[in-house]
């Protein structure tokens, strides 16, 4: 893709990474974080609905996994903008050949990296230094009614996470594992 990012497919097909461009000079530089026009070419599906920060204070902490059942499922441009953590999104799309599969990405303020993650994959992260800002940018408004959720250290995942988990959430702590019955998700 032409313009100011460098786009990767991943082993999974539908998340995407981005590598921002960054105009720079002696005062410093310029990174569009983001541009819905040139991500249309990577499925962003329209508007943006909504622009959320987080911070997480310690290395080691996990967040997520988390998701939206449809019809409130959402695309999600996940940066980083203080800090480096392991990015991870899992494919939960119904009849998929990748189902249950997930990628891994280290994003973090000096990589330059974001991840494009499209409806239908449950998003969770492990903060890899202390004091981490994150920037989620979002095609549909977050619906308490759609949310799901999968535990980070459910074993039929496999997600290695790099660091030991040192804090985690009750409420991501307590999803239940999957089970067989698990469809996934369907648009």
């Amino acid at each position: 893709m032409s313009g100011r990012f460098i786009a990767e497919k991943l082993a999974i097909d539908g998340p995407v990474l981005l590598t921002r461009r960054r105009l720079g000079d002696e005062r410093g530089h310029l990174s569009r974080l983001f541009c819905g026009e040139e991500l249309l070419d990577h499925g962003w599906p329209g508007p943006v609905m909504q622009v959320n920060e987080t911070g997480t204070g310690q290395a080691g902490t996990v967040r997520g996994l988390h998701f939206q059942h449809a019809p409130f499922g959402e695309w999600k441009l996940v940066t980083s903008l203080q800090g480096a953590i392991f990015d991870v999104a899992v494919d939960l799309r119904s009849g998929s050949p990748t189902f249950l599969q997930h990628v891994g990405v280290e994003l973090s303020a000096e990589n330059a990296r974001s991840l494009l993650i499209p409806a239908g994959f449950a998003h969770g992260f492990q903060a890899l230094t202390d004091a981490v800002r994150m920037v989620y940018v979002h095609s549909a408004p977050y619906r308490a009614e759609a949310e799901g959720g999968l535990s980070p250290l459910d074993a039929a995942l496999g997600i290695a996470w790099p660091q030991p988990v040192s804090l985690m959430s009750d409420r991501d702590r307590s999803h239940p594992p999957i089970t067989p019955e698990f469809e996934g998700l369907t648009p």
